[in-house]
Formats: structure tokens, sequence, C-alpha cells
């Protein structure tokens, strides 16, 4: 079988990416039927969502690694095959527990993929543009979840067999990047020699303390998504007046929109600046975003979401460019995986937090605390960011 040229391996680790997004959003906009037809609560709702992050923890821990060692597109292909059953298992779930299972299958899925694209974009960039990558990581991503959003909502809305169409395209789609990524090149540069085994995630001495920046910031675009994702459906559909799927998606779509903007317009910002006004707008997007909660106006919620999706993109951006500049090729699946764990372990922790205080306390409240423990967060961001240094001879010389 062919290999594919650099250019399109690029492209396809790309839409791996996209596709990561789009299977762990694509429940979303189904649980407003779920709760109807099966009586499923917030609370439920939150810790469908937090199985998906607590599984990919599970699975960046054992397999953090793998790929340096059998390769980037087996361990990216062990990942889709995962995601198009876990999908499969959506589509013909009878019942709240196979939802569960479902997202445990999602979560193994986009734990193997995820992090081997990801690094695999930045080897098959084009000279000179290699600090793309993490821009374009950010923009896939985008991708995947305004389709999560738009195609989702109008299947569930529209089409026919609204909790089992928009999962058959999506497991249809992922078959179709699961055949090209066969032809992604086999090797990485510098595998390590040896069988791969189950070891910690390792982290050069040399990089721990940028490999600690790149992984909170990280973890502060994940937190965004935890409060952003499960309650903005709510406030979305609360405030369109209608049970128009694609309405609350359409409302939803202006944050991944905002996320891909950003990380296409700053592009060529130092990580520093992009830290700094990630976290700007993050704390400004998400009290506004708070505000939605008692001031009930689209407007707000616009502002908001674009603010928060702003944050959220310039966040990830610098976080991963971060783990994957200073990283020695044979580190960089081991650097982004720990960031990916360090982030899915904020998530995980934050999803079932928030959907408690909801049920218990409601929306308002819930939005309140996120935006008060959140913002602690992103100011430690901030102040690590000016700690930022170029890497070691070392590292310098094996990236």
């Amino acid at each position: 079988m062919p290999t594919l040229s650099s250019r399109a391996s690029f492209w396809t680790a790309a839409a791996v990416a996209a596709l990561a997004l789009w299977s762990s959003a694509a429940p979303t906009l189904a649980y407003p039927l779920y709760e109807a037809q099966w009586g499923i609560s917030s609370a439920d709702a939150t810790w469908i969502f937090s199985a998906y992050p607590a599984m990919l923890i599970v699975v960046l821990v054992l397999f953090g690694n793998l790929s340096d060692y059998i390769g980037r597109r087996n361990t990216i292909l062990l990942g889709l095959g995962a995601q198009i059953i876990g999908t499969l298992v959506f589509a013909f779930a009878p019942g709240y527990a196979w939802l569960i299972i479902a997202r445990l299958f999602i979560g193994a899925g986009v734990g193997l993929a995820l992090s081997p694209a990801s690094v695999a974009m930045v080897e098959f960039a084009a000279p000179g543009k290699k600090e793309r990558a993490g821009s374009v990581t950010t923009t896939a991503t985008a991708v995947g979840l305004a389709l999560s959003t738009l195609v989702g909502g109008a299947l569930i809305q529209y089409a026919p067999l609204p909790l089992h169409l928009n999962f058959f395209v999506l497991a249809a789609v992922t078959l179709v990047v699961f055949v090209f990524a066969t032809a992604l090149p086999r090797h990485n540069p510098a595998e390590p020699a040896g069988r791969w085994r189950v070891r910690p995630i390792a982290i050069p001495r040399g990089s721990r303390k940028l490999f600690g920046i790149g992984a909170l910031t990280i973890s502060a675009a994940y937190l965004c998504g935890a409060l952003i994702l499960p309650l903005g459906a709510q406030i979305a559909h609360t405030l369109a007046g209608s049970n128009n799927a694609l309405v609350t998606g359409s409302l939803m779509a202006i944050f991944p929109v905002m996320v891909a903007a950003g990380s296409l317009l700053t592009r060529t910002w130092h990580v520093r600046s992009l830290t700094f006004t990630a976290g700007i707008t993050l704390i400004i997007g998400l009290w506004l975003f708070d505000l939605t909660g008692s001031v009930p106006s689209l407007a707000l919620y616009f502002v908001a979401s674009a603010l928060a999706g702003l944050g959220y993109g310039l966040s990830f951006t610098a976080g991963l460019t971060i783990l994957t500049r200073f990283a020695a090729p044979k580190h960089r699946a081991s650097m982004v995986s720990g960031g990916y764990l360090i982030g899915y372990v904020f998530q995980g922790g934050a999803a079932p937090i928030l959907g408690a205080i909801t049920t218990g306390s409601g929306i308002r409240t819930a939005l309140l605390v996120g935006a008060i423990s959140y913002t602690l967060i992103f100011l430690i961001m901030m102040i690590s960011a000016r700690r930022l240094t170029t890497p070691s001879p070392e590292v310098a010389a094996a990236a």
C-alpha cells in the first residue's frame, strides 16, 4: 500500500485531532432527548461526560508513550478503532449504562489517538513551519467541536432516528479517516530502542519546569471546556426558548469558531503573550458566562462564549506549543501525553462537581463556583508563563 506524503500525513493527523473533539462532544445535543426519554438528570449527564476523561486518563497513564515505540500510525489506528466502537455503542444504546460504556470506549480511543496525532503534525510539518503545528491542532479540534454542534444539531432535529443517525454519520467519517491513516508512515524519528512496556510518562529533567507550565496551560483550556460544554447547552436552550437542537447547536458553535479564530490569528505570537492573553480572555469570558445564569440575554451569551472560546484557543495552542517545541523527538509523545493527562485530570474532576452543584443548588451557583475557582487557576497560569525560557542546549539540539 502506498505511503502518504508528508503534507497528506500532516492533514490526516489533523483530521484525527478533529475527530477527537467531534466524538467527545457528539452526545452533547442529545442529552435533552435522553433526559426526556430516559429521565436522565443533569448530574447523570455530567457523569456520562466525566466517564470520557476518566478512561482517557487511564489510557494516558498506561499507554502515553506507546506511539514512541510502535509508531504514530499503529497507535492512531488503535485509537480510531476504539472511537468507532464507542460511537456505534452510542448509536445502539438501549439505556443509561450503555452511554457510560460508549463514553469509556471513546475516551480510550481519544487517549490513544490524540497525542500521537498532535506529535505527528509537528513531525510532518514542512521545514520552517513546525511552530504552526500547535495552532493547526487547536483549529482542527475546534472544527471537530463545531461539526459536533452543527451537524449533530441538524441531524438530531431534522433527520430520522434522532438518537442514532448522528452517531452513524460520525462512525462513517471516522472509518474514512481510519482508511487514510493506514497509509501514514510507519516509524517515528529517533524511536527508542527496545520493546514497549508500561512505564511512567518520562519528562526529561531539563524540561520539567516547562512541562509544568505547558500542562497547566492546557488544563486551563480543558477546565473552560468542562464548564462551557455541559452547562452551555442548557443555557443556550433556555435563552433560545426553543427545543430545536440546531438552534441550540448554532448558538454553541460560537465557542469553537472563536477557538479556531484565536489559534489562527495568533499563530506567530510568542507563547508568553499567548498565555497572558488567554488568561485575561478566559477570566472575562467566564465571568460574563456566569452573568448569563441571572441575566437572560442572547447578546451576553454570544460575547461570553466568544471570549471563552478565544481564551480556550489561545491557552490550548500555547500549552501544546510549549510541550512540543521544547521536547526532544524521542520524548515528544510522553510530553504531550503528560500534558493531556493533567488536563483531563482537571476536567474529569471539575465536570461531576459542577454537575452535582447544578443539581443541588442550580446552574447559577455552579457558574459562580466555576468562575471563582477557575479565576484563581488562570491567574496562576499567567504568573507561571513569566518563567518561560528557551530550552536547554541539550533539548534544543535534539529537537
